[in-house]
């Protein structure tokens, strides 16, 4: 806790007793909002509509929790885009450093991959939250699941679905922290929009962020490469240039690499009706080199296996060669060398908002004063993924989720103590 945020929570602790904040969705940004405001002494109830809290962060540690990224924290702010600022006011109260030491403080040591990324030791999502949930229980917060937010009443109370009927609930602050609009199983559906709406706060459209993309395959294509990675490219688009791998499925591509540039290709097929990644098969190999191998005598050798031979081009690269290169270029060795280096993918549109990692769009930051309170509703804070801002893969969102939860529970002290 940093010494501002310390000084806040005593001096709420020894000054008010008998304050209550709901705070509406269990995620990352609503727990960790819960934590800073149980220390307070403030008596906080976290409402979930599904059966069991942070399910979206127990699936995203399911193949290994990325929790954070150990770059320089420059360089770490940058992938923020144009919500840099914003973010950057609430990672600098609460850091990936911080993050790490705070999950050391629950047991779980964390430690740093080959690509920077920061990792549970044990990888999985469900120590860290277990023992989160039960430090959160022994501090007092109360947890009422399967309650689903409907918005407020005439005279605007809280409105909730429950097992019991609809319910209706008042507090002397409220925390919104629903997530976006993806994984709606895992209750992520963006169903909240319309409440806030309604209510007169302005909402931009969510929209889908580390997303695949359609791309027209040919049916042989699509049969034979549905599932395979490609390993080992490097994906140019605008100004954007990065080595690593994606995914080639039977509706188009995704993967890590893909969801790099995520943001860069959905807005250029919002703007343009259509996007096209360039891809260098051959990222080891200038085009001198290629050109000087593939030029050398085949003999009986079909192309392929010269490919394969030559310069190591085979199985699935050599399959987006025949997709995407004109016939007429594959007897010109010169243009075949340029086209290893220089594919050109059509991308058609970004898979739907559900099947996204996670979402762009949300709450407008003009909605909002600098402690994230909507400006004409006095004590209602939004936190989390259901503001306007978007973060690459590799810990960057979660760290934010977690920073701005923290940040809110900050502004609802100040409130509070008014």
């Amino acid at each position: 806790m940093t010494v501002a945020l310390e000084a806040a929570v005593t001096f709420f602790y020894n000054d008010r007793m008998d304050k209550t904040v709901a705070i509406i969705g269990g995620g990352p940004a609503g727990l960790m909002a819960a934590e800073v405001l149980s220390r307070a002494n403030v008596q906080v109830d976290v409402y979930d509509a599904m059966p069991s809290l942070g399910r979206k962060f127990l699936m995203a540690g399911k193949s290994g929790l990325n929790l954070t990224h150990s770059e320089p924290f420059e360089a770490f702010i940058e992938r923020y885009g144009k919500r840099k600022a914003e973010v950057a006011t609430w990672l600098r109260d609460f850091t990936p450093d911080d993050l790490r030491a705070w999950a050391r403080k629950l047991g779980v040591e964390t430690f740093v991959g080959t690509s920077g990324r920061v990792f549970p030791v044990g990888m999985k999502a469900s120590p860290l939250l277990r023992a989160w949930l039960r430090r959160l229980d022994e501090a007092g917060v109360q947890f009422h699941l399967r309650h689903r937010w409907l918005g407020w009443d005439a005279d605007h109370a809280l409105r909730f679905e429950t097992v019991n009927g609809l319910q209706t609930i008042r507090a002397d602050a409220v925390l919104l922290a629903l997530g976006g609009g993806s994984w709606q199983r895992l209750g992520s559906d963006g169903a909240w929009t319309q409440w806030l709406e309604s209510a007169g706060v302005k909402v931009e459209a969510l929209k889908p962020a580390n997303c695949g993309f359609d791309v027209a395959w040919s049916p042989f294509f699509k049969d034979k490469f549905d599932g395979q990675p490609v390993k080992s490219v490097v994906l140019s688009f605008g100004a954007f240039r990065q080595q690593g791998e994606f995914i080639i499925t039977k509706e188009g591509v995704e993967g890590s690499l893909v969801y790099a540039a995520a943001a860069l290709m959905r807005d250029e097929i919002a703007l343009n009706g259509g996007a096209v990644m360039e891809l260098d098969l051959a990222p080891d190999k200038p085009e001198a080199d290629l050109l000087e191998r593939m030029s050398k005598p085949r003999g009986s050798r079909t192309l392929s296996s010269h490919l394969e031979k030559t310069i190591g081009i085979k199985g699935v690269k050599a399959g987006l060669l025949r997709e995407f290169v004109p016939k007429e270029d594959f007897a010109d060795v010169k243009r075949l060398a340029f086209f290893i280096k220089h594919l050109p993918v059509p991308l058609i549109a970004p898979r739907p908002l559900d099947e996204a990692i996670s979402s762009a769009g949300g709450v407008d930051f003009e909605s909002l004063d600098e402690h994230l309170m909507v400006r004409h509703l006095p004590g209602l804070f939004c936190a989390g993924e259901m503001l306007d801002w978007e973060a690459p893969t590799g810990g960057y969102l979660l760290t934010a989720c977690f920073a701005s939860g923290r940040w809110a529970a900050a502004g609802i002290l100040k409130y509070l103590a008014q």
